[in-house]
């Protein structure tokens, strides 16, 4: 099976309207950048994008919430993005708010081809509403589907052209879980290399969950929050 695309562009050509995708990352760090800006161009719509956060208004996530290309976003934190504040008070944007290792274990459970968990995190709180719960050892759990999602969006430090990825520092985030998670995962990387260049003790995701890959480009390393300390007079 050949994974090796040669762009994004090529990569995501059969994502249709309506699609559901994971797309890793958490903040700036780690996103798929060149995969979102492709499905920018290509002006794919309705989309349900399931992400840690919803990015900033002009990168990543952000400019496809610009041009009105999401339908639902299903995330655990929203709160840097203004152009996604206006579309949810005016109604304009389907949002579901999952707490966070609810979500990651939500992705999880779909990478590991388990329907459901049950979860302690928001018993009591608007989250439990409608939902079955169940008392285990005398604790109360809800119970929370695996997330069912067509593409995954994943972006590692480098990988071979096999699909097996290593990610840098804290880039690894939300993406080796969204990578599981896909049923057709597509990975871009800053450095694709031949088979067998890896350590395969420094692989955080086997390429058995990857089936598309491409080396990016144009990496723009934001920074979300700067915060310095005042200049000493």
């Amino acid at each position: 099976m050949n994974k090796v695309f040669k762009n994004a562009d090529d990569a995501i050509k059969d994502i249709q309207d309506g699609a559901v995708i994971m797309i890793g990352g958490f903040g700036l760090c780690g996103i798929p950048e060149n995969c979102l800006t492709a499905l920018v161009k290509k002006r794919t719509k309705n989309l349900t994008c399931v992400s840690n956060n919803a990015g900033v208004d002009d990168f990543g996530i952000g400019l496809l919430l610009k041009g009105r290309q999401v339908k639902k976003m299903v995330a655990s934190y929203v709160g840097e993005n203004a152009e996604f504040e206006r579309q949810l008070l005016n109604g304009e944007l389907e949002v579901e708010l999952i707490p966070q290792g609810t979500l990651a274990t939500r992705c999880m459970a779909a990478g590991y081809g388990m329907p459901a968990i049950f979860t302690p995190a928001g018993v009591g709180t608007e989250v439990a509403k409608g939902k079955e719960s169940r008392v285990f050892n005398g604790k109360e759990y809800l119970l929370e589907y695996a997330i069912d999602a067509g593409f995954a969006f994943v972006k590692a430090w480098k990988g071979d052209k096999l699909g097996n990825l290593i990610y840098k520092e804290t880039a690894r985030n939300f993406n080796p879980l969204m990578a599981m998670g896909g049923k057709i995962t597509i990975a871009e990387v800053e450095e694709l290399v031949e088979p067998g260049e890896l350590d395969p003790n420094q692989v955080h995701t086997p390429g058995i969950y990857v089936h598309r890959i491409f080396q990016g480009s144009h990496y723009e390393k934001r920074i979300e929050q700067r915060t310095v300390r005042p200049k000493k007079s």
